[in-house]
């Protein structure tokens, strides 16, 4: 009876729920069943008969064990998650809180390179792709440019006959000047011999200067012409350029600003992104180089910490670091990134700190912009231990206690007094007892303490409402 009594303590202290008459029950015959079935299962559940000297043992006492039955529903029920041992520097590993915060270059904004009525074409949060439409702008200067693109083209254009025009006209009257001259020459030498007519020297002389001066003329407009040309051209292409700097800068790729060249202009992602902030109400006016919107890219994240300027001494840029989530939450806390440490800049002198950064090689999937986390530095010197999780072992009185997984039966668990070395805070050397790799109980750890306490030398199961019976099934 007295046995009874301490059993249903322990089913109260375990699940913390009200026992009735019918449980109650249930526990009695349970007792009784486990005293019936009076053999040995190999694996330390006990069996009524030897004791632990040997001799002859109560009826219904089992053998010494340590081991205790977690199957799967106890272990849904009670919250049992698992921890492995691994080979950590913890003497020589400094641990500083912080968080995570964007890359520079995560960020991108869109802005409004025309004025214009603005419709957004898509939605805050929504996940895009390089060269999706993001929104279009219906911009009286884009329509503009394109009407003075194509008047500055046939500007330019028809100044090409003009200067063959007047190439030819030069042509002609240089080859005037040039008869006329002759012509001159030959009545100068008339008139050396004692002939010719001075009046039609007079003449030839006249005309020669009027056909020269025609010639002058006719230069200075081709100069003014190809000036002209010149001029029309270095527009067309100054406007051409403007276009091409618009259109490659919307990011559209498939011709959404060329199909129809009027006042429409689209805007379309340049890389993928996350729609962060929209700044505009769509069907709004917007000025130029007004923010439309912007996209971030989360991926490109980096942690933030501040480390004490009194461990500047310690610190340098390259030592492994390992970003670790932080304790009581859902994330595992073995689900950590690993990166190189990069001291920041600059420090600040009010508080002493300095900015230590770490850019994660690969990121875990609970990392975010803005989460908190522990970042762990690993020193120069020291030797790796083996180490669990400092929440994974138990306190039965002055004792330490961990479970071990069983490795021959995952659904049982050894409990075992931990062997301890040195603590970090969060991760505590396992001096012997365990190997890599085995698996500690850290989530339930201590209701199988309460479970097992004053008794763990008898076995003992759970069942799947999170009770505990000593004895076998």
């Amino acid at each position: 009876m007295k046995n009874t009594f301490t059993t249903l303590s322990k089913i109260l202290l375990i699940s913390g729920l009200a026992l009735s008459l019918p449980l109650a029950l249930t526990l009695t015959g349970c007792e009784k069943k486990d005293t019936a079935h009076g053999s040995d299962d190999g694996h330390g559940h006990g069996s009524e008969g030897a004791g632990a000297g040997g001799g002859a043992g109560k009826e219904g006492e089992a053998a010494p064990t340590n081991r205790v039955d977690i199957p799967a529903s106890v272990r849904q029920n009670l919250g049992i998650t698992f921890a492995k041992v691994e080979s950590r520097n913890v003497a020589q590993t400094l641990r500083v809180p912080g968080r995570f915060e964007l890359l520079p270059t995560a960020r991108r904004e869109y802005r409004t390179p025309l004025s214009g009525r603005v419709e957004i074409l898509v939605s805050q949060y929504q996940k895009v792709e390089p060269g999706t439409p993001l929104y279009r702008v219906d911009a009286s200067g884009w329509r503009d440019l394109h009407e003075q693109t194509a008047a500055t083209r046939a500007r330019a254009e028809s100044m090409v006959p003009l200067l063959a025009a007047q190439a030819e006209h030069e042509k002609s009257l240089a080859e005037k000047v040039v008869l006329w001259q002759e012509r001159l020459t030959q009545l100068d030498e008339l008139r050396g011999a004692g002939g010719g007519s001075a009046t039609q020297f007079i003449e030839a002389r006249a005309t020669l200067n009027a056909s020269q001066s025609e010639l002058a003329v006719a230069k200075g407009r081709s100069a003014e012409l190809a000036a002209q040309k010149a001029q029309a051209e270095s527009d067309l292409r100054s406007l051409t350029a403007r276009h091409e700097v618009l259109t490659r800068g919307a990011g559209c790729s498939d011709g959404h600003n060329d199909a129809t060249p009027g006042s429409i202009y689209t805007v379309c992602a340049v890389e993928p992104g996350i729609v962060e902030s929209i700044g505009i109400t769509p069907g709004g006016l917007a000025e130029e180089n007004r923010m439309v919107l912007a996209l971030v890219q989360p991926e490109k994240i980096r942690f933030h910490a501040r480390g004490l300027q009194a461990d500047l001494g310690r610190l340098r840029d390259g030592l492994p670091a390992r970003i670790a989530p932080p304790q009581g939450g859902s994330v595992d806390l073995q689900d950590a990134m690993t990166g190189e440490l990069q001291l920041g800049l600059g420090a600040e002198a009010d508080e002493r700190t300095i900015d230590l950064l770490v850019t994660p090689g690969t990121l875990a999937g609970w990392a975010r912009a803005g989460v908190s986390a522990h970042m762990e530095v690993t020193l120069a010197g020291g030797t790796p231990e083996l180490a669990v999780p400092q929440s994974a072992v138990v306190r039965d009185g002055a004792r330490g206690i961990i479970f071990r997984r069983d490795p021959a039966d995952p659904d049982k668990v050894i409990r075992m007094e931990a062997d301890l070395g040195l603590s970090d805070g969060r991760w505590v050397v396992l001096a012997s007892g365990v190997k890599e790799g085995d698996e500690i109980v850290l989530g339930g750890n201590f209701q199988l303490m309460l479970a097992t306490s004053g008794s763990t030398e008898k076995a003992g199961h759970f069942h799947s409402d999170g009770t505990f019976h000593e004895g076998s099934h």
